[in-house]
């Protein structure tokens, strides 16, 4: 957890410094609070996973590029397991493991997720054009599409525009577990 949090401050140290932004212009355009982003920058908060999206949306940029590098163009086959890429990266119930990074030729990041029994994250919209594709594994969840929950039962593939106000949910005692893959219109993140 310390080694995301240092990789998570200085990502968005250098995100600031490629923009030119100060804490008040970054706080402005990601809608997350000043103190709360000096907290991370110095390394002593761990946002919640909605706070790590606002952050990406406010760069306009990807959720993975905060979690870690993007990964090194022509690395022909590459293999990676979500069981040894899992981790907690925020304060809230959910598990993330970056599959496949953001890369900019590609035009997707993709993760498995897990929500932990009771967890609820109601998503801003991303930016126009983004759509994104959830493969439920195991367990059952609901997506809220259209202002209504939608039950998933294992094997369920729901593809939907993101750009609009969305939300997952976990009402059940067992984790869910779920591939996210989420395409960007604009591949410039």
């Amino acid at each position: 957890m310390q080694q995301l949090n240092q990789y998570l401050s200085q990502s968005l140290k250098e995100f600031r410094k490629q923009k030119g932004w100060s804490l008040d212009r970054t706080a402005k355009e990601t809608g997350v609070s000043k103190a709360m982003l000096g907290q991370i920058e110095r390394g002593e908060s761990s946002p919640t996973v909605a706070t790590l999206w606002k952050i990406a949306g406010g760069f306009n940029t990807s959720l993975s590029s905060f979690l870690e590098p993007t990964p090194a163009e022509n690395q022909g086959t590459i293999i990676r397991s979500a069981t040894q890429l899992r981790q907690k990266p925020a304060s809230d119930a959910m598990l993330v493991a970056s599959l496949f990074p953001f890369e900019p030729r590609f035009g997707f990041e993709m993760f498995e997720l897990t929500l932990l029994p009771g967890y609820e994250r109601l998503s801003d919209p991303h930016e126009a054009g983004v759509t994104e594709h959830v493969i439920l594994l195991s367990g059952e969840m609901e997506l809220l599409l259209n202002n209504r929950w939608i039950p998933l039962t294992q094997g369920a593939a729901v593809r939907f525009a993101a750009d609009k106000p969305h939300g997952y949910r976990n009402q059940t005692e067992k984790p869910a577990v779920f591939h996210n893959l989420i395409h960007y219109q604009d591949t410039s993140h």
